[in-house]
């Protein structure tokens, strides 16, 4: 029997890592899209990487809304043995588990490929009978047309369970199962030809994402509020180099106090800040993080899972974010106050 794997959401990352695991034999990929679903349906998604080199992924069934993939499921007899999440999480405009709602049964692993902290629960709340997989990675990817994904750098992704409760050290009947089914999932990713797919367990998976988030956090909101400064430029100019550090800084040192053990760096090999700015300042393709390019293009930012969660998290201990909290504040006025004005401009219409 093949391993058939819905792709809800067909941006650049969800594309890219769709269409590599649509190379392993006895894996069916299927796309669930949004704005370039017509592009997708006529031509397949067309990849470029200085890695894989250009080459075409054609979804087994490509879907324009969940209800679309709701009736094809019904019709002949669909089964995902995994739903790989890769939108936007934009918590305050909508929950995007409703978009689940008929495609998990029992079974069925929902793997979050997705920014941010704390976007978890509310697939593990919607779908008990499901395992939910939390994933990070630093790939780079852009989509410049509808249907054109083009992979610039890193493959890197870490997978690991959600078990929450572990966190209070009490382990249940169905931890083995969700850890099975990580490996399994990692252990595709690694014969798609992605050499650095790593399983963790929940605890290191957690330590992950908020490394991320500390790379995100610094990078994707101080590129917004310079007007566009890109990667390269928020490492080598010296008073945004102190900033921008300071930034992760502030998230590493938090992670521990909420997660309620030390960061384990030499055990998960990730890089310091110091280490970021440098391999930053190396990039010469002049690329921005993603939030600049929603901000630019009139979108709604990841506001909240990037920068609102953990300054909600931290504070639940106790603890400040002076810099992150005040990024998110100016980020969200401004935010609002463009929306408002699109209110106000299409009422005068």
């Amino acid at each position: 029997m093949p391993t058939r794997i819905l792709l809800v959401g067909a941006g650049a990352i969800g594309a890219f890592f769709g269409s590599r695991l649509a190379a392993v034999p006895h894996v069916l990929v299927s796309a669930l899209c949004r704005s370039n679903y017509k592009a997708v349906k006529a031509n397949g998604l067309r990849i470029t990487s200085p890695k894989f080199g250009e080459y075409t992924f054609k979804p087994e069934h490509t879907f324009y809304s969940p209800e679309d993939a709701r009736h094809t499921k019904r019709e002949n007899g669909l089964k995902w043995d995994y739903l790989l999440v890769a939108t936007k999480v934009l918590a305050d405009v909508s929950d995007d588990s409703e978009l689940l709602e008929g495609l998990v049964e029992d079974g069925t692993s929902i793997v979050l490929v997705q920014n941010g902290l704390a976007i978890e629960e509310a697939y593990r709340k919607r779908f008990p009978q499901a395992t939910v997989l939390s994933a990070a990675t630093n790939a780079s990817a852009v989509q410049p047309e509808p249907g054109r994904i083009t992979h610039n750098r890193w493959t890197r992704i870490a997978v690991g369970p959600y078990l929450p409760h572990l966190d209070n050290g009490s382990a249940k009947e169905g931890d083995r199962v969700s850890n099975e089914r990580n490996k399994k999932f990692v252990d595709l990713l690694t014969a798609s030809g992605i050499p650095d797919a790593e399983a963790y367990d929940h605890a290191g998976l957690q330590f992950v994402r908020w490394h991320k988030l500390a790379i995100n956090a610094a990078m994707n909101a101080s590129s917004v509020l310079t007007g566009g400064a890109g990667n390269q430029a928020l490492s080598l100019d010296p008073e945004l180099a102190i900033h921008t550090k300071g930034v992760m800084d502030e998230v590493l040192s938090t992670a521990p106090k909420i997660l309620g053990k030390e960061f384990p760096w030499e055990e998960l090999k990730l890089a310091t800040p110091e280490q970021v700015l440098t391999s930053v300042s190396r990039n010469t393709t002049g690329s921005r993080p993603s939030m600049w390019h929603d901000w630019e293009n009139g979108r709604r930012m990841e506001l909240e899972t990037i920068l609102g969660n953990p300054i909600r998290l931290a504070r639940e201990k106790g603890i400040d974010m002076p810099r992150v909290q005040s990024m998110y504040a100016l980020l969200r006025m401004a935010q609002e106050r463009r929306d408002h004005e699109k209110v106000q401009k299409g009422s005068k219409l």
